[in-house]
């Protein structure tokens, strides 16, 4: 466990507490009765497919939004009445770039320093800058930076005025992994500070990296807590499967998606991962095919991933 994962277990301070939380657009609802409590210093990711309302309801939790119904507290403000308070201490950066391409990096970080007011924004600036390890690059323009550096820029420009919670949709997208990597790095020790983070991603291993995840579904809250315990909470079994032939592995995909006791059946390359809730019924499923030659299987725990595939299988899209 790393050290700021046992920092958000030992406090019992909530920055985030919040009831029923719901908001429609034309007549959808797109976020639907959610409760949520997000503790200090904890980095709370939300995983969910395109739609399912995590951007939503990552802007009500903080102010951003009013909901149609539902109530609650951010940093001790209340959501409804108190909403300009909390976005003053609010960092949000959101997937598209989103700064001036035709400025340098020192250029845009002093334009956010006069937007916030900030006092002595000379050293504000410099000691972002420092901060972040952008030094080499101050002078650089932003638009010839790479991802990776706009990524860093993006995160610098949030954190200048010190907020109490900072809010990343989907940060990394597109982005390479020793920069996905590095960017996480970043995100823990600011979290080790004290900052509470709220992250939505598609990325598993990113979700693992979170003190607690929840899944969105098409605006329900389907699951939440550490990844272990949403593991354990989807009662998923799951087999796996090797094989020398690859043309084999994909037969052997459509005839296992057709069983009973089957849930789920996801490739990873030449291993297939066959998962299903109900635990007798997916050994009968798989038993016809455990004695083929060229196939080796393995009884495994479940990845995160299985439990999410199994999650947007059996829910259906409220859109269509």
């Amino acid at each position: 466990m790393s050290a700021s994962s046992s920092t958000a277990q030992e406090t019992s301070e909530l920055v985030i507490d919040v009831e029923g939380l719901t908001k429609s657009f034309d007549g959808k609802k797109v976020v639907d009765n959610v409760d949520m409590q997000v503790a200090k210093g904890e980095i709370y990711g939300f995983l969910g497919p395109n739609g399912s309302g995590k951007t939503t309801t990552i802007r009500l939790l903080c102010g951003l939004l009013t909901p149609d119904a539902g109530h609650g507290t951010c940093l001790g403000y209340d959501i409804l009445s108190e909403s300009p308070r909390i976005k003053l201490e609010v960092g949000y950066m959101t997937q598209k770039f989103s700064l001036y391409e035709d400025l340098s990096i020192r250029e845009n970080l002093d334009f956010i320093a006069r937007i916030y007011q900030l006092d002595n924004r000379r050293d504000a600036v410099d000691a972002t800058i420092e901060k972040l390890n952008l030094k080499a690059r101050a002078d650089q323009l932003a638009g010839t930076l790479s991802g990776g550096w706009k990524q860093r820029l993006a995160l610098a420009s949030c954190i200048m005025h010190k907020p109490k919670l900072l809010l990343l949709d989907e940060p990394t997208a597109g982005v390479d992994p020793k920069a996905r990597r590095e960017f996480w790095d970043e995100i823990h020790e600011l979290a080790d500070g004290g900052l509470t983070v709220l992250v939505s991603t598609h990325y598993m291993d990113e979700a693992e990296r979170c003190h607690k995840i929840c899944y969105l579904a098409y605006g329900h809250l389907l699951a939440r807590g550490t990844a272990d315990e949403v593991i354990a909470q989807s009662g998923l079994q799951t087999w796996t499967v090797a094989g020398h032939s690859q043309q084999r592995i994909h037969r052997l995909a459509r005839e296992l998606t057709r069983r009973n006791g089957v849930d789920i059946v996801a490739p990873f390359g030449t291993i297939l991962h066959v998962s299903g809730t109900n635990g007798e019924a997916l050994a009968r499923a798989v038993a016809p095919y455990q004695s083929e030659q060229g196939l080796t299987w393995k009884k495994d725990a479940p990845t995160l991933e299985d439990v999410f595939i199994l999650m947007m299988k059996k829910t259906p899209d409220n859109f269509q």
